[in-house]
């Protein structure tokens, strides 16, 4: 599977919530490049993990609201 790509506005404003989360949570400063170094680990070695759990949750509401669809046409049916 393929890495989940940024834009660079997107890259910035990630990369800037992690050098933020390191240094809060971590007492870590995190320079720019290794910020944007553990974004690209992240993204090619966990996202897909993230991106199917999206699939599946999508599939679910699609499926539930298409068992809805069907037993709102058999409420239809005349006999």
């Amino acid at each position: 599977m393929r890495p989940i790509v940024f834009t660079r506005e997107e890259t910035a404003d990630i990369t800037a919530k992690l050098r933020v989360y390191f240094h809060d949570e971590l007492e870590t400063d995190l320079a720019a490049l290794p910020a944007e170094m553990l974004l690209d680990f992240l993204s090619r070695e966990i996202g897909p993990f993230f991106y199917n759990r999206g699939l599946y949750d999508a599939q679910a509401v699609v499926t539930a609201k298409v068992e809805d669809i069907a037993e709102a046409i058999y409420g239809l049916e005349r006999g």
